[in-house]
């Protein structure tokens, strides 16, 4: 349980491992979408946010119940925050990597809506349980994924 929710023993490393833990998502993503595409991440990261919802529960029984060293949850909203780049490269037939700035964005913005923990993102991590910790990087990767698309309709163009 503790290697899944260290992500492989990712968030013992120091400092900012929450950082660490989503900069380790972006190899795991890509090599995700070259497999089976956003599809493939989509479900993956379901799978993983109830793999490390179990781990969590398990890990914070008693104590701390959102200790630094648990990231599982920043591969999981890192992967959200990704998910619009994966899906349009499918859905263009290119290059994931052609979509760079959108990985950037993803990135960034993920890592500012999970320090900064803005309206629903800071009230799921207020509940206090193995469900808040994985819910507050889930909604601050929905949050950074709407606006990587709108910043990317801002450039492309597209919203008038």
């Amino acid at each position: 349980m503790k290697w899944l929710a260290s992500v492989g023993g990712i968030g013992f490393l120091r400092p900012a491992s929450g950082t660490w833990g989503s900069l380790a998502a972006l190899p795991m993503a890509y090599a995700i979408h070259l497999v089976g595409g956003f599809w493939l991440l989509l479900a993956l990261g379901v799978v993983v946010f109830f793999a490390g919802l179990k781990a969590t529960e398990a890990l914070t029984r008693t104590g701390d119940h959102d200790p630094s060293w648990i990231v599982i949850d920043e591969v999981v909203g890192q992967w959200i925050a990704i998910m619009p780049v994966s899906f349009g490269a499918g859905m263009m037939g290119i290059d994931v990597w052609r979509l760079w700035p959108g990985w950037v964005a993803g990135f960034v913005l993920f890592r500012l809506f999970d320090i900064w923990k803005p309206w629903l993102v800071g009230r799921a991590d207020r509940r206090g349980d193995a469900l808040g910790v994985m819910l507050d990087d889930v909604i601050a990767g929905v949050f950074a994924a709407l606006v990587s698309v709108f910043l990317a309709a801002l450039y492309h163009g597209t919203m008038l």
